[in-house]
């Protein structure tokens, strides 16, 4: 008996034969060349398509990097760096940081390289790898020009002076006898302190000093005619950096074809130096010695970082002090019937409440005695008297809301009762309506306090050494970011995890209704 034919019957498509396999191996081989070809022209375009160069720059140096009245980066640096990625088939991408953040953004490979007219030394190479030599320069010492007394580098002995923070000049500082040093974050900062009279001199890279005094708007300073040291700027990179044979390669060629000389004659309208293509130190292995590990280095900053802590807290409560004061004044002013005084009140804590601490302090430091000056008057700022000023006013603004909202908690009918049994206004605020309201005031004012004593890491852009700064100050000299922010982070923990505390038992205190079931 013949079996049954079980298989599905051929489908049959219209125009299309029932077996064609010479047609389906010819759609094969027609698609299989069709995506080969795809390929190809794939591949060329991706190695057409240049390669993103990740560059750091400080954006705060002219001439070697600045930016321009229309936000462009510009400057030496950033044209060579542009010129060798053009030369390499780079795309330079720039990442805008501050100086001293630089070596760590490399350290953790957040940047490929940096421009930032960083100086060749051995202590770095032991971070970073650097470039051959791309620039010779020298530091100078800047100085008012009706300064007499300051004639060459050992007469800087004892005198207050301005660097920047991380840079070689602030190590060459360093060795000067009883010398006290600023640190800020930008050159022009340094600058802008010695104008304004906060210290003696300012140590800084020669070119960069004398473009501002040509260029920028500060008048009444002058370079000794004496440079003290001579130095190579290099291009930065992470270590064992792949791209940094390409930059090399690069700065070679831009060297070679005459892009240097025309780029240098543009910035310094002078012929070039001889740049050696090497210096004694940067092919050697400067390896990065350990020197106790993790824990090692944070007990070894611990002293220098609590004694900045000190600071923090004398600071934090010397300017909440003076801002309760103030901030109790413009409350009662705020609720004042009269109208003018309630308006100022509520515009002064609009102002300060409503613009960034960091700009007031700017504001107070380096625009308040340059106004001064502008009229023809001598006035000087100190860092303290400018933190605690800005500060107290900051705080101020907000423990006015605090005070304001404290008072208006009180049950009118308190107020209306003292009235009756003869008590005036100043008497009914100060025995009735203030005790009860500062109660209620406690945890505000507890959180104030908090948030002042971490606020106070800001006045470290006007070199004043608080827990922060000091920590900045350890970076720049061992460049061991992380186990020196984390130990800062820590000392700031225990202290607004202290304050706390301290600001809950107070609050308990001063509960008659806790106290009398303790």
């Amino acid at each position: 008996m013949p079996k049954e034919n079980l298989s599905l019957p051929h489908r049959h498509f219209p125009g299309l034969p029932a077996k064609s396999p010479k047609l389906l191996r010819r759609l094969a081989l027609g698609l299989s060349c069709l995506l080969l070809l795809a390929g190809c022209v794939l591949n060329a375009n991706l190695a057409d398509t240049p390669k993103t160069l990740k560059v750091a720059t400080g954006a705060d140096y002219p001439p070697f990097e600045f930016q321009a009245q229309n936000g462009e980066l510009t400057g030496f640096d950033i044209d060579l760096i542009q010129a060798i990625g053009k030369a390499t088939n780079f795309k330079i991408e720039f990442q805008s940081m501050p100086f001293d953040g630089i070596i760590p953004a490399l350290q953790s490979r957040t940047v490929d390289a940096a421009i930032c007219a960083m100086t060749i030394t051995a202590e770095r190479t032991k971070t970073i790898s650097f470039s051959r030599p791309y620039f010779k320069a020298g530091i100078a010492i800047a100085i008012k020009t009706n300064n007499t007394t300051i004639t060459s580098f050992d007469s800087l002995k004892n005198k207050t002076i301005a660097v920047q923070i991380g840079t070689t000049g602030a190590q060459k500082a360093k060795e000067i006898p009883g010398a006290k040093l600023r640190t800020y974050d930008s050159a022009p900062l340094a600058l802008q302190a010695l104008v304004n009279g906060n210290v003696d001199a300012a140590i800084s890279d020669a070119p960069v000093t004398l473009y501002a005094i040509k260029q920028s708007n500060l008048k009444g300073i002058k370079i000794i005619d004496q440079l003290i040291t001579e130095e190579f700027f290099g291009i930065p990179a992470p270590k064992n950096s792949p791209s940094l044979a390409a930059i090399n390669k690069g700065l070679t060629a831009v060297l070679d074809n005459g892009t240097y000389t025309k780029i240098y004659q543009k910035w310094f309208n002078v012929q070039p130096p001889e740049l050696p293509t090497t210096l004694p130190f940067l092919n050697s292995d400067n390896a990065d010695i350990d020197t106790g590990g993790s824990t090692g280095r944070i007990v070894a900053a611990l002293p220098n970082l609590l004694r900045g802590a000190l600071i923090t807290l004398q600071l934090t409560a010397f300017s909440l002090f003076l801002g309760a004061i103030a901030g109790s004044l413009i409350a009662l002013a705020r609720l004042s019937s009269y109208r003018p005084l309630s308006v100022l009140a509520r515009v002064y804590i609009d102002f300060f409440r409503g613009t960034p601490l960091l700009v007031q302090i700017f504001m107070i430091y380096y625009g308040l005695p340059a106004l001064v000056q502008e009229l023809g008057l001598s006035f000087t700022l100190d860092r303290l008297p400018a933190a605690v000023m800005a500060l107290s006013l900051n705080s101020a603004a907000y423990i006015a809301e605090i005070v304001r909202a404290g008072i208006q908690s009180i049950e009118p009918g308190q107020a209306e009762a003292a009235q009756s049994l003869g008590l005036g206004p100043v008497q009914t605020l100060q025995y009735i309506i203030f005790p009860q309201a500062l109660r209620r005031m406690i945890p505000p004012l507890g959180n104030e306090f908090i948030t002042l004593l971490k606020d106070t890491s800001l006045v470290a852009v006007i070199g004043f050494e608080d827990l922060f700064r000091r920590g900045q100050l350890i970076v720049a000299e061992n460049y061991r970011t992380f186990e020196i922010y984390t130990a800062v982070a820590l000392i700031y923990l225990a202290l607004t995890l202290l304050s706390s505390q301290a600001f809950s038992w107070l609050e308990r205190w001063m509960n008659p209704v806790k106290r009398q079931f303790k």
